[in-house]
């Protein structure tokens, strides 16, 4: 939380034009994602008992980062993201580039989005990307979504924008 809340505090030194985004962290009312088709509130429903449909649907992913968002805890969700785009990647050149960004961004210690994973998994986690591979980040991937089911999905569930979906 720490290197957060001074995370934030370096952003706001830096983009003192846009401080009352920062200085508000709380929209009023959550944005409505763009693009994706608007779920029926049975669709919606499913959603409650299943973290994978939710994330499987553009709609569903979309209000859910931008919920997270607004509790400055998207680190998880956009990780997970990152390893589903980086699993797709075919070139070991690319495969590489993005292992390397991945671990940059959320694995290493003082990472600016770094997940919360056991030294255990990140210790396999970084013998893995000797030799980058689609499975790679696997065992921290699925970590951090079983921490996103227990911890993140309810939070969601319970959030304003989740109930208006259902309605």
């Amino acid at each position: 939380r720490a290197k957060e809340i001074k995370t934030k505090l370096g952003t706001l030194i830096q983009k003192h034009d846009s401080a009352i985004d920062i200085i508000i962290p709380y929209p009023e009312k959550l944005e409505k994602p763009p693009k994706a088709q608007k779920p029926s509130p049975e669709e919606a429903l499913q959603w409650r008992d299943s973290l994978e449909k939710l994330l499987q649907n553009p709609y569903g992913l979309s209000s859910f980062l931008t919920f997270l968002r607004s509790e400055f805890s998207e680190e998880n969700a956009e990780f997970w993201v990152a390893c589903e785009d980086y699993k797709k990647t075919k070139s070991p050149v690319k495969m590489a580039e993005k292992a390397k960004k991945i671990y940059e961004e959320f694995i290493q210690t003082e990472a600016p989005k770094e997940v919360n994973i056991d030294h255990f998994t990140k210790a396999v986690t970084i013998k893995n990307l000797v030799e980058p591979s689609p499975t790679s980040f696997d065992m921290a991937q699925k970590r951090i979504f079983a921490l996103m089911e227990k911890d993140s999905l309810p939070r969601f569930v319970r959030s304003e924008f989740y109930q208006e979906l259902i309605k």
